[in-house]
C-alpha cells in the first residue's frame, strides 16, 4: 500500500504542524512526518485521526501499489496548457471532505448549464448553512419523496427560494427543508 498523507496534506496547503494540531488529540509535527514517510506504522487508529484532521475519508490515505491512480499532469492557465513541476494524485470527488454526505444528481435532460449525461456531485448541508449557498445550485427534498433543484436565490427564516435552471421557470419556495445538497463538482464525459 502507498501512503498518500503527504500528497493530500500538500494539496490542501497544510503544514505538518497544522495537521498535527488538527488531530484529536493533538500530536506533534514529527509524528505526522514519520507517519507520512513510513518511518512509523500507519495503524487504523492513526488513519482515522489524520483523515479527520485533513477532512477526508480514512481509506483515501492509502492506495494499492498495483492499481493506477488518476494523476494531475498539467494545468491550464491564461497562457495555455503548462506542465507542473511533478505529477501528483488527483483527489477524487469522494475525497473532497467538507463534512456532510456526498450525493450525485444524474442529469438526464439538458437544462441550463447542465448537459444530458452530466453527474452533479453535491454535499449535504444543514438548512442553517443556507446563507453560504445563496447563488449556488442546490437539491432540496420535498414532501412525498420528491425533490426541487435550482439556484438558491433567497432565504427568509425557515423558507428558501429556488430558481429552476430551465428558461422561464417560476421560483419554488420550500418551507423548513430537512437538508440541502450544495453543488460541488460537475463530472462530464466528453
Amino acid at each position: 500500500m502507498i501512503n498518500r498523507i503527504r500528497a493530500i496534506r500538500k494539496d490542501k496547503g497544510l503544514t505538518l504542524a497544522e495537521v498535527a494540531e488538527a488531530c484529536d488529540p493533538p500530536t506533534t509535527a514529527q509524528t505526522i512526518g514519520r507517519l507520512e514517510t513510513g518511518m512509523r506504522n500507519l495503524s487504523i487508529k492513526w488513519m482515522d485521526r489524520i483523515a479527520a484532521a485533513l477532512g477526508v475519508e480514512p481509506e483515501t490515505l492509502v492506495r494499492s501499489e498495483q492499481a493506477a491512480h488518476p494523476q494531475i499532469v498539467a494545468r491550464l492557465t491564461d497562457g495555455g496548457a503548462e506542465a507542473i513541476a511533478s505529477q501528483r494524485d488527483a483527489i477524487l470527488p469522494t475525497d473532497l471532505g467538507g463534512g456532510g454526505a456526498l450525493m450525485v444528481l444524474a442529469i438526464e435532460t439538458s437544462q441550463g448549464e447542465y448537459r444530458a449525461g452530466d453527474q452533479l456531485w453535491m454535499r449535504q448541508i444543514d438548512p442553517d448553512e443556507a446563507q453560504r449557498a445563496v447563488n449556488r445550485d442546490v437539491l432540496v427534498p420535498r414532501k412525498g419523496g420528491r425533490y426541487a433543484f435550482g439556484r438558491l436565490i433567497d432565504r427568509q427564516g425557515s423558507r428558501i427560494g429556488l430558481l429552476p435552471p430551465g428558461a422561464g421557470e417560476r421560483q419554488i419556495v420550500i418551507d423548513s427543508p430537512p437538508w440541502l445538497a450544495l453543488a460541488e463538482m460537475v463530472v462530464r464525459k466528453l
